[in-house]
């Protein structure tokens, strides 16, 4: 099946009728190669993980170190690992990039402006992502309407013109109550971080816990004015949107 833009709509129409575990199923129909989902291992991610192991979907997972995690994330990418018997196919930055960058920058020099904290973010995730997805037609992601206003208006898959994929979000509509009920009830391991204040989790230079009166994303890079992302869910500076469903 060619994937473009237009099969987005089809895609899209296709899941509307499912529930989230089913339509990480009908995913079966293409080549594992062709499919691969992307963990940072949030507990939305957990439970895909969980979902796609136990049911042995051809579906490739892999996650992206970025060298600046917290170590209850590595703990996590082990105990997902040995508890599933999967392979989690981790992808590292260009060590001279990262190199040459804190040379100039200094170690912690993303907190200095935006445009350095974003040229971090693509040494160590945005350009990783790019050789994780070489080959691949559908990236699943994580991402859920109740994360950001930015997200709001997500479809349950749209055309990433940047990296020349489908992204689908098969936990699009789902609450986060939901996700952790699921949770609870299957047993997955979780990051003990989400029980102290952190909904959200990156590196831990740019991740603090909030205050339960605080939006789950006012965690990350939490120096900086208005809705932040890291470049991996946009284009040009703006969530891709080149057509949504």
């Amino acid at each position: 099946m060619l994937l473009d833009a237009i099969a987005v709509e089809t895609i899209s129409t296709r899941f509307a009728a499912l529930s989230w575990q089913q339509r990480l199923a009908a995913l079966s129909e293409w080549n594992e190669s062709a499919v691969a989902f992307s963990t940072s291992f949030s507990f939305e991610d957990q439970a895909i993980t969980h979902v796609i192991a136990t049911q042995k979907l051809p579906i490739r997972i892999f996650t992206l170190d970025t060298g600046r995690l917290f170590e209850e994330t590595h703990k996590l990418h082990q105990a997902t690992r040995e508890k599933y018997n999967i392979i989690i196919e981790t992808y590292v930055p260009d060590a001279a990039e990262i190199e040459a960058f804190v040379n100039k920058n200094g170690i912690n020099g993303f907190y200095n402006s935006i445009e350095n904290r974003k040229e971090c973010c693509k040494i160590r995730k945005v350009l990783p992502l790019q050789r994780a997805l070489k080959g691949v037609d559908i990236w699943i992601s994580g991402l859920r309407r109740e994360h950001s206003d930015v997200r709001s208006n997500l479809g349950a898959a749209e055309w990433d013109e940047g990296n020349h994929v489908v992204k689908l979000y098969p936990l699009i509509d789902v609450s986060a109550d939901e996700v952790w009920k699921f949770i609870k009830e299957n047993n997955i391991p979780y990051n003990p971080m989400h029980e102290q204040g952190f909904p959200s989790i990156g590196c831990a230079p740019c991740t603090r816990a909030i205050a339960a009166d605080e939006h789950p994303r006012a965690g990350r890079w939490w120096w900086e004015q208005g809705e932040q992302e890291c470049g991996l869910h946009m284009v040009d500076g703006k969530l891709t949107r080149v057509k949504n469903a």
